[in-house]
């Protein structure tokens, strides 16, 4: 299992000077200047780092993937009213793999059934999800719900009070390059007026779903896309940025 690590010294200096450039941006708002959603520069690409694992440490403490990105995009004034929504892709299809029966513990008959959704607050796809779940161990009602709607998985199963155990915490990019903390500057370490850009997905996590008698029942692969910083974090509103234009097709096509 990979759990976040603590922030170095540095990040967390860095972050705390970026809440003087915060007030420095207001300045300028209040100029009729309006300052870039997400800075490229160097304390620009400290503070997304720490807004990221913020977010990633959230998700692996929570039982509920569904929830907490809900949470995050009220908090962040990302949508209104903040739900969230599963996006289907119905042609989508992975089978079940030896190695992930054997974590469900079920036979190589026990039928399994694949979902693959984004989970999306207003315009904003913030994560797709990959789902193996065994039908058998739900409800009719829930299993009716998952082939029939676009409701979101973690909330269906809520009556099942469930439990996430985490296999594996990927982080799929970085703002800032290996060896920043001993002196290597990223691009744009200076002031720039370009906009920080985020790449499709973030960081991924792979994890194994309880009920509440400890019985595996689903196996999910979250991905988090690059919208989830979508967001005007020194106006409190949804930025209007080239960000909301970030490709959501899934890792590896």
């Amino acid at each position: 299992m990979t759990v976040p690590i603590p922030l170095p010294k540095r990040l967390i200096t860095g972050a705390l000077s970026c809440l003087a450039a915060i007030g420095i941006g207001f300045a300028a708002s209040a100029q009729g200047v309006a300052p870039s959603p997400w800075p490229d520069t160097y304390l620009g690409r400290v503070e997304a780092l720490a807004v990221m694992e913020s977010l990633n440490s959230a998700l692996l403490s929570s039982r509920s993937a569904t929830a907490t990105l809900e949470a995050w995009c009220a908090d962040h004034h990302m949508a209104d009213p903040a739900r969230i929504t599963a996006k289907r892709v119905l042609e989508a299809d992975k089978p079940i793999s030896t190695e992930q029966r054997a974590r469900l513990q079920i036979g190589p008959d026990e039928p399994v059934r694949y979902r693959h959704v984004r989970l999306a607050c207003g315009d904003h796809v913030l994560s797709e999800a990959d789902n193996w779940y065994v039908p058998g161990r739900l409800t009719p009602e829930m299993n009716r719900l998952l082939d029939t709607t676009d409701t979101p998985f973690g909330r269906v199963i809520q009556p099942l009070r469930p439990e996430r155990q985490t296999l594996s915490a990927e982080r799929l990019w970085s703002p800032l390059p290996a060896g920043w903390d001993v002196g290597s500057r990223p691009p744009g370490a200076a002031i720039s007026s370009q906009a920080l850009a985020f790449p499709p997905f973030l960081f991924r996590h792979r994890a194994v779903i309880y009920n509440d008698r400890r019985r595996p029942f689903a196996e999910v692969v979250e991905t988090y896309t690059g919208q989830t910083l979508d967001f005007d974090r020194r106006r409190g509103r949804p930025s209007t940025s080239p960000l909301g234009a970030v490709d959501t097709r899934a890792p590896g096509g």
